[in-house]
């Protein structure tokens, strides 16, 4: 659709640039006066700029782009494109910013965040993970010094002192995950010089599709230390040697698994001839269930890969180790029991945050990404974000082949091996994208046996993985990757130094195969974007074949069809099926993303409540005036005893604990009420509706309660050699705290129905 036409309908992705362009030629005509500044007077010139309010007017992003632009030239050796001032001044409206892989996306947000800073606002780049973070913020130090502005990084080893360095700076750059355990780690301080994150101004996303869409409904959470449960070892060994068809079966998704009549007898068998759905014992079948998942449907170096003796669950968007990642509810143990590794410890959740909450803490939030537009309904929806779409510096001249439909896997294969190996016979550096970690090595064992030497990228050696995207474009080269999306290093034609650069450019630049479609039409976008960066010649095309995961779950008919002697299926209705299904991937994923969206709205609401009111209590005299009030004679014992200063900080920390301890019960609640709640589907009622009208009423007395309890806690406070001992009424805080990921999947989905407790179905453990 047409530019102007979106603009009409008022379609997402339809951010007019042209108010922009307008601007260009002034900012160039500032070029040269600028070339002729010393340092220092440019910088004094970039400080300036600081005088005025949010938003720029247009003739201060004319000096703020003309200014950044020769800063960028002096300290980086980059002058930045004119598309890349687009995407500076889109980006400081708050918009998405589509910018093609290698158009400068890390140069376009330094500049929009030093514009954000230097009007007097503290700014967060957001990044995927660690490495970037700490990458991009050494990359553009340079850049914003010379515009009078400064910059920190964090990362999982940076403590407490080093973060609270990094976010005293104008911009702080961090993964997503860092700064989300950051602030519920600020959540649960008892003194406010603790606190480590300042309040939020402006967040800009890089990967923005990636975070705020694949990402959006992942909970961080924090834990503590609590009586743990050691997972079964004896029950990873039963669920083990059980057979497929005969003990247990599988749904036609692979999303469900259930025991037959068959499985249920030789379970109870095993365990001494126990029965599965006694009254007394409850926790029997949810113990099986998540051994018979963690065994059936997770597979090792598919869903998960075991390094230095610990299960590390690979994140499906990304293809890399989840690094703080794992599975609630037991399913991280059993999986551990049965990889027979030692079992992590466990805790109760203290707090938890969505990624979608976290970033909607911002009054500004902007991202930029290379596939914005294939989500910019979902990002008008849940963010009220706009996309702007700005064009690449030069022409995009990359081919896209039509996809080529197999009928197996083993056709499949054969059929990109032989491609690869044609294409390898010109010198052409080829990448190839595959789902997951087992098939990313079954490809690289098949090209070694065609003659073809490759370097694999996958979750098994991702901390080398800026060093082998780097050499992807050499002459001859051959890559075989898991999900390319926020890799975040360039794909140079001729390698990192492009030293044979006019050799590739000559023999037909990078060509990129897909080793099947993804679930999503961007992470196929975001693959195919690696070839054709900055104008430069590529191919890209996708090999797919009927069983692949996406036809088997998604399509509605996978038989009927001809195929030529090589089984190959040309005809065009079956490969429309196969767009078809990946939508019909897309709907179901957007559908679970709403159902977050929903399910988390109401705990949001209730969990602003607490921390209002804490932290009334924690800055303010609000836990001394409620335990004054409703112990008044203790509380005069007490001061008259001791100071009333060292009474109002004992009243502070038990106000504080049980606010704390309360919100800690009342999530356990939530939890439970949401682990059963998509049984309300048998009686056709709204699961949603149904957990909205049981958690309301259960929070309406919760800071009545808090309250109570904090005063009877006051009430009975000793004094002990002098000082008040709150521990005496059982106040204190976790031996340990730990921070993790937890895979979310809300309302009927597998885990939930596998944990549940379900009694009433005999032999079921799967939820539709």
């Amino acid at each position: 659709m047409a530019e102007s036409v979106r603009r009409l309908l008022g379609k997402p992705g339809a951010v007019d640039l042209r108010p922009y362009t307008k601007l260009l030629p002034a900012i160039e005509a500032e070029e040269e006066g600028l070339r002729e500044l010393g340092d220092a007077e440019l910088k004094e010139k970039a400080i300036q700029l600081g005088y005025a309010e949010l938003p720029y007017s247009p003739a201060d992003l004319v000096d703020l782009c003309a200014v950044g632009r020769e800063a960028a030239r002096r300290t980086l050796g980059e002058r930045p494109f004119d598309v890349q001032l687009l995407g500076v001044m889109a980006l400081l409206d708050g918009h998405v910013t589509e910018m093609a892989t290698g158009e400068g996306k890390t140069l376009a947000g330094a500049l929009a965040a030093a514009g954000f800073a230097l009007r007097g606002k503290r700014v967060h780049v957001l990044s995927v993970n660690d490495y970037l973070a700490r990458r991009d913020a050494d990359w553009m130090r340079p850049l914003y010094g010379m515009l009078g502005v400064t910059v920190g990084w964090i990362n999982e080893d940076s403590d407490t002192e080093e973060r609270k360095s990094a976010y005293g700076r104008d911009v702080t750059y961090a993964a997503v995950s860092e700064l989300g355990f950051d602030v519920l780690r600020d959540r649960m301080v008892t003194d406010a010089d603790d606190r480590v994150v300042p309040e939020p101004h402006v967040a800009i996303i890089d990967e923005a599709d990636s975070v705020l869409v694949d990402e959006a409904r992942v909970p961080l959470v924090l834990a503590g230390a609590a009586e743990s449960v050691p997972a079964d070892i004896e029950m990873a060994d039963v669920v083990r040697d059980l057979k497929p068809r005969l003990h247990y079966e599988v749904d036609g998704e692979g999303r469900n698994v259930q025991l037959t009549d068959a499985g249920i007898d030789a379970v109870e068998k095993a365990l001494g001839g126990v029965d599965l759905y006694a009254e007394d014992d409850s926790s029997l079948l949810p113990q099986v269930n998540l051994a018979l998942h963690a065994q059936v449907l997770l597979q090792r170096d598919v869903h998960y890969v075991v390094r230095d003796g610990e299960v590390r669950i690979i994140n499906e968007s990304r293809g890399r180790i989840a690094l703080l990642q794992r599975w609630p509810d037991g399913l991280q143990a059993a999986v551990e029991a049965k990889e027979k590794v030692a079992i992590s410890e466990t805790g109760e959740i203290l707090d938890s945050i969505t990624v979608q909450a976290l970033v909607m803490r911002y009054p500004t939030l902007a991202g930029m990404t290379g596939t914005a537009m294939s989500v910019a309904e979902q990002l008008r929806e849940f963010y009220e974000l706009e996309v702007a779409v700005v064009p690449s510096n030069k022409p995009n001249i990359r081919e896209d082949h039509g996809t080529r439909l197999y009928a197996t896997r083993e056709e499949k294969e054969d059929a990109l091996i032989a491609r690869a190996e044609e294409v390898h016979k010109s010198g052409r550096p080829i990448l190839i994208g595959t789902q997951d970690v087992a098939e990313s090595e079954l490809l690289a064992d098949r090209l070694r046996e065609a003659g073809l030497e490759c370097v694999v990228l996958n979750a098994k050696n991702d901390a080398d993985e800026a060093s082998i995207i780097a050499e992807a474009g050499t002459y001859g080269a051959v890559t075989v990757s898991t999900q390319m999306a926020g890799r975040g290093t360039d794909i140079r034609l001729g390698g990192s130094d492009m030293s044979d650069r006019d050799r590739v450019v000559e023999a037909g630049g990078l060509f990129v195969m897909g080793f099947g479609r993804y679930p999503s039409s961007r992470l196929d976008g975001q693959l195919r974007g690696r070839a054709g960066r900055q104008g430069d010649p590529g191919d890209s095309i996708f090999f797919v074949s009927m069983d692949d995961d996406l036809l088997v779950e998604h399509a509605s008919e996978t038989t009927g069809y001809t195929t030529t002697a090589l089984g190959e299926i040309t005809d065009e209705a079956w490969l429309a099926v196969v767009d078809h299904a990946q939508r019909v991937s897309e709907g179901r994923l957007l559908e679970v993303h709403r159902n977050t969206w929903r399910y988390n709205k109401l705990i949001d609401v209730q969990r602003e409540v607490v921390l209002e009111h804490r932290e009334l209590v924690l800055t303010g005299d609000q836990g001394d005036r409620h335990v004054k009030l409703d112990r008044k004679e203790r509380h005069e014992e007490l001061v008259e005893e001791l100071d009333a200063e060292r009474v109002a900080a004992a009243a502070r920390l038990i106000t504080l604990y049980h606010l704390d301890r309360g919100w800690t019960d009342h999530n356990a609640f939530l939890s439970e009420l949401r682990e059963g709640i998509h049984l309300r589907y048998l009686g056709r009622r709204d699961p949603l509706d149904e957990f909205n009208r049981e958690a309301v009423p259960v929070f309406k007395g919760f800071l009545d309660q808090a309250r109570a309890r904090a005063a009877e806690s006051f009430a009975e406070l000793e004094v002990v050699d002098g000082e008040l001992d709150v521990s005496s009424v059982g106040v204190k805080r976790p031996s340990m705290t730990w921070t993790y990921m937890v895979h979310d999947h809300p309302f009927s989905s597998a885990l939930e129905t596998l944990v549940g407790r379900l009694k009433g179905d005999r032999g079921s453990s799967n939820g539709g």
